[in-house]
């Protein structure tokens, strides 16, 4: 648990620094742009950021994987941060599901 803990701090606190930021419109220009161009982009930025680690990983390129999933991360933070979801509400369903199947994994499809 100890992991999880550290990743949620992680997490939240870039979560609450975008918000904060955000507030004031205090932002790097790349992330003041990927902020301003709406979620589309941001959805758009995360499905390319995830094909990035996902080839960078095909590829075995350990450090390339690190720093894309880095990336992926923080795409991931800016777009739930405007969709306003925190990090606890996504570390809640992972717990959820932990409960029901034993390991936090993905939910079977309903058919």
């Amino acid at each position: 648990m100890g992991h999880q803990t550290v990743a949620w701090d992680r997490l939240q606190a870039l979560a609450e620094e975008l918000r904060e930021r955000r507030s004031r419109m205090q932002f790097s220009s790349r992330t003041a742009k990927l902020i301003d161009s709406g979620v589309p982009k941001m959805a758009q930025k995360l499905v390319e950021e995830a094909a990035e680690v996902a080839i960078d990983a095909v590829r075995g390129e350990r450090q390339a994987v690190i720093e894309e999933a880095a990336d992926l991360m923080f795409n991931l933070t800016v777009l739930l941060t405007e969709l306003e979801i925190g990090p606890c509400e996504v570390w809640d369903e992972m717990d959820r599901r932990k409960k029901l199947y034993g390991i936090a994994e993905k939910l079977p499809k309903d058919r």
